[in-house]
């Protein structure tokens, strides 16, 4: 009875008991994209009104569509306006009073100064701590160590203890883990460089097949692109592209990873969101400004449901609340996007060999649908913006093409009818120039 409302961007899969309480309409619930919220730390700090930008146009965060509500308790009031300046739509997302900001360092001194060289991100711990000083409340600073005055290295303080309040020292060991799954990796923050190349190959599987597939994208672009290209990778799936490159050994390209990270390799759950030998460490906020800007040549998400306009939904699914993270912010703005995800789901068993792919058994939950059950991704709106879109699965790869989803690529052994149409819940365009997919992708040993 203590909670009220809860806004967040990628949060409520990790709170099982909070989504509960979203399902059940106990509490107002709204989703806003990751960078949004990052934007609106600063705003807040500086006694702006608040954030103005594209970014959540004609997806469900749209207030023509839901707003971002996430339930039917957050029906009373708008979190977000539509705006129009100088002839163009916007979206205006207005500021709020944060009373009290927590945040993580590494280490604090007398006066409050907080220092994170420890910490393989430093996330918005600025921003919230300006905002929280700035809206006449209290801030909270986790730490692992006290030191003395003048110990901290300038250039290392990263939230000045003038809008510190108080300062808590971890007595637990588990609560200064570098993640949830490490207590400390040297290689997340310079302190270590682990060899770029020559990691052991794991087992070609489901998982493998999608992720060599479109990796092959970012191969052919970073052949052709007259720089390096820059790339994004999400969570999960798409994580895995990091480890592919380190297999076949080609970095003719940059990672970066929305929380911060810029170069390296981005590494898997649940330690997604740190990089391995990376060459920078920005703020959430300066990432999200990079992206909106149109920093990122591609980016490789993951496809949860997509329907026959390329729409994709990756944010609920009925009592199932996951929230879109940065997604919106990512898939709005880089000039490619590819999308990764197995046709069918729960239940689906395949097998390779000869380079060919063959389904044992086929998932009961097929994937791509009539109608989305909720607008993550606006596939013909992208489109329109001159984005480039594809969607690799084992078995097929789809595009956005005339606002429609079109099959592009089957893989080698797979019967068109039954493997891929018949696994589709609606009709989709097929491509006169329909091809296999590379048959490398289908063999243990290296593509390049």
């Amino acid at each position: 009875g203590f909670l009220k409302r809860v806004i967040g961007g990628h949060w409520l899969g990790g709170g099982p008991r909070m989504a509960a309480l979203v399902a059940a309409n106990k509490i107002e619930a709204y989703n806003l994209p990751q960078g949004v919220i990052a934007h609106l730390y600063r705003a807040i700090a500086g006694g702006k009104p608040g954030v103005v930008t594209k970014i959540g146009l004609h997806t469900f965060i749209d207030p023509r569509i839901d707003g971002g509500r996430f339930n039917e308790a957050a029906k009373a009031e708008a979190l977000v306006d539509l705006i129009t300046l100088r002839g163009e739509e916007y979206l205006f997302y207005p500021s709020f009073p944060i009373h009290v900001g927590l945040i993580r360092g590494t280490s604090a001194d007398p006066a409050g100064n907080i220092s994170c060289e420890h910490e393989p991100l430093t996330q918005d711990i600025l921003g919230i701590a300006q905002a929280a000083h700035n809206s006449g409340g209290i801030v909270i600073a986790q730490v692992k160590r006290l030191v003395d005055m003048h110990e901290i290295a300038l250039a290392q303080v990263r939230v000045p203890g003038v809008v510190v309040d108080y300062v808590v020292v971890a007595e637990d060991e588990q609560d200064g883990w570098m993640t949830y799954a490490e207590a400390h990796n040297p290689a997340y923050n310079g302190e270590h460089i682990e060899p770029p190349h020559g990691v052991e190959p794991e087992p070609l599987g489901l998982r493998k097949i999608i992720q060599r597939r479109a990796f092959l994208e970012l191969a052919e672009l970073s052949r052709t692109a007259p720089r390096p290209p820059v790339v994004n990778v999400g969570t999960g799936m798409p994580a895995g592209i990091g480890r592919i490159a380190r297999e076949e050994g080609l970095d003719r390209f940059v990672f970066t990873v929305e929380s911060g990270p810029t170069g390296g390799y981005p590494t898997d759950a649940p330690s997604f969101g740190t990089a391995t030998n990376p060459q920078s460490i920005v703020s959430h906020a300066e990432q999200f400004d990079f992206y909106d800007g149109g920093g990122l040549d591609v980016s490789f998400l993951g496809l949860a449901e997509v329907d026959k306009l390329g729409n994709v939904n990756v944010s609920r699914f009925g009592s199932k609340v996951a929230g879109v993270g940065g997604f919106v912010n990512i898939t709005q703005t880089a000039r490619h996007v590819v999308f990764m995800g197995a046709l069918t789901a729960d239940g689906l068993e395949i097998e390779t060999g000869n380079g060919e792919l063959r389904i044992i058994k086929e998932g009961r939950v097929k994937k791509v649908v009539e109608k989305v059950g909720q607008l993550s991704f606006n596939g013909p709106y992208c489109e329109s913006l001159g984005i480039t879109v594809k969607y690799v699965t084992e078995r097929a790869v789809f595009e956005m093409r005339s606002g429609k989803l079109t099959l592009i690529e089957i893989a080698p052994g797979i019967d068109l009818q039954r493997d891929v149409l018949a696994q589709l819940d609606t009709d989709v365009a097929v491509a006169h120039d329909l091809k296999l997919m590379d048959a490398r992708v289908f063999f243990e040993k290296s593509m390049l």
